[in-house]
């Protein structure tokens, strides 16, 4: 079908509006945590492949890593294994951990190679586990001293070696990372998505680390989305109560990557199809950027 005149100058003006962007960012590494509604709903996901694989097409190299809660306490309550929270993480036992490692290293993750592909890009999938991406330890905390509960088999991030990444970049693939990864001792742990994606942007001096949420961005008091913050303004804003509750994970991550070196880091939207793309190819963006500006 053709375009009409009306529409053929829109789509030409987007097409032309976007090649600064593309020329800014060309060769440059975006690290992109993929959760929320945009993995549950086959639209958004779709819009997200495409996305990412747009990127990769016009010389970016976009690093995915992704989550996939949701898709393991179903699995969990179909094989009739208990689950528990504290201070919302999910306690990971042994069996637990099997059932994790499985969801996230191979349905979850092969879901999203698999689109990409569909949407003609070029992807492999892996876990912090391969070429010993990511070395693991289990989570600092009080966990399971001093009668505290122990929270299991839930790490952080103890070193990344990115070799793995630059050969699967070099060779045109888009990395898409399980947050899995083991440790010295030999035991597997299970890493907040959003942690692991901060470390990487950090070790890979990305140009931009980019959180997927199901929310508009950090919100001030009015319930306005807040945006074009510097890491001074981000304290002062966790110092005052602002940001709190669930959000501050999100954006303490954010908010160390930028302090390590990361251009900037994007809380955004992924309610919203091409979520990711209308946050880079416009100066208004859909979220909430954080930079390392002072």
């Amino acid at each position: 079908m053709s375009l009409n005149q009306g529409e053929a100058g829109s789509f030409a003006k987007i097409l032309t509006e976007s090649l600064p962007y593309i020329q800014r960012f060309t060769g440059k590494t975006f690290v992109i945590k993929f959760g929320g509604n945009a993995m549950t709903d086959p639209e958004l996901h779709e819009s997200f492949a495409r996305d990412v694989v747009l990127m990769k097409l016009v010389g970016m190299n976009p690093v995915v890593v992704h989550g996939g809660g949701p898709q393991i306490g179903q699995l969990l309550e179909r094989l009739d294994i208990e689950t528990h929270f504290i201070d919302g993480m999910r306690v990971t036992d042994e069996h637990t951990m099997d059932v994790v490692e499985m969801v996230l290293g191979a349905s979850v993750n092969k879901e999203i190679v698999d689109s990409i592909h569909r949407n003609g890009g070029r992807a492999i999938g892996i876990t912090g586990k391969d070429g010993q991406l990511i070395q693991a330890r289990k989570l600092s905390g009080p966990w399971g001293i001093k009668g505290q509960p122990d929270i299991g088999q839930v790490g952080e991030v103890a070193s990344i070696d990115t070799d793995i990444l630059s050969m699967l970049s070099d060779s045109d693939y888009i990395p898409v990372i399980a947050p899995v990864a083991g440790s010295e001792d030999g035991s597997t742990y299970n890493i907040n998505a959003d942690l692991v994606a901060g470390k990487l942007a950090e070790v890979l001096r990305a140009e931009k680390l980019m959180l997927l949420t199901n929310v508009a961005g950090l919100l001030d008091a009015d319930g306005k989305t807040l945006t074009g913050l510097s890491s001074a303004q981000v304290d002062a804003l966790i110092e005052s109560g602002v940001i709190h509750g669930g959000m501050l994970p999100k954006v303490r991550c954010a908010l160390d990557a930028v302090k390590s070196g990361v251009t900037s880091a994007h809380i955004i939207d992924g309610r919203v199809p091409h979520a990711a793309l209308l946050e880079i190819f416009s100066d208004e963006g859909i979220g909430t950027l954080i930079s390392n500006r002072h």
